[in-house]
């Protein structure tokens, strides 16, 4: 494809939103598929710390536009791809706080870059973009495994082929981002350990990928 029609399709950056850390991947648009431009995070740090906590949501939220967001807003950017809080959280305070101050990211989007932010599940974003992880599940929660016949009735399912114990999942997900990305340079503590904004990364690597294949432009 010439550098014309590159121009023309643009980028598409994939967001991860947490309190503590949005995870950001920005892919060129090449048509069917896609290549990864930059692997970044931002980490908004308030001092001092406002005693009110949407004080604090709200200056996050400044410091991720002027951050990144600003910096971005000139390059074709054509959409944003965010992943869904996960809602599961037994605190009704945690699960608010996250709504929050994902509408107000959401917010910063369209206001800086104009665009009106689209949106991904945790799962569709995993099954989507590494559909090899959809397996049909063979073993129980004891361990004994199911009869064929049970088998043959079940459908694949996200990390299937796992144990049923299996937690550390963006850990997986980190593995198929290194198979695919060799040339990123990972974050590493002092104690040489991965640091936890690599998973806000790549998970947000995978909410572009995810979202690009399920709506059939970048079929894998």
């Amino acid at each position: 494809m010439n550098t014309k029609m590159e121009k023309i399709k643009g980028y598409i950056l994939g967001l991860d939103v947490s309190t503590k850390t949005i995870g950001i991947a920005l892919f060129e648009d090449l048509g069917e598929t896609g290549k990864l431009k930059l692997l970044h995070h931002v980490t908004p740090k308030i001092k001092p710390q406002p005693k009110d906590k949407m004080q604090e949501l709200f200056e996050k939220a400044r410091v991720f536009e002027e951050e990144f967001l600003n910096g971005y807003a000139d390059i074709s950017i054509t959409k944003v791809i965010i992943e869904e809080p996960l809602l599961r959280s037994n605190n009704v305070n945690t699960v608010a706080t996250l709504l929050r101050f994902n509408g107000m990211v959401s917010r910063s989007v369209y206001d800086t870059l104009g665009i009106i932010p689209e949106f991904i599940s945790s799962y569709d974003s995993r099954k989507y973009a590494f559909p090899e992880l959809m397996a049909v599940r063979s073993k129980k929660k004891d361990g004994t495994s199911y009869s064929p016949a049970a088998i043959a009735k079940k459908d694949p399912v996200l990390f299937g082929a796992y144990d049923l114990d299996t937690t550390d999942k963006k850990m997986v997900v980190f593995d198929k981002v290194c198979d695919l990305e060799p040339q990123i340079t990972w974050l590493y503590s002092k104690n040489k350990t991965l640091k936890v904004e690599n998973f806000d990364m790549t998970d947000a690597y995978a909410a572009v990928r995810g979202h690009m294949n399920k709506i059939g432009e970048w079929p894998l």
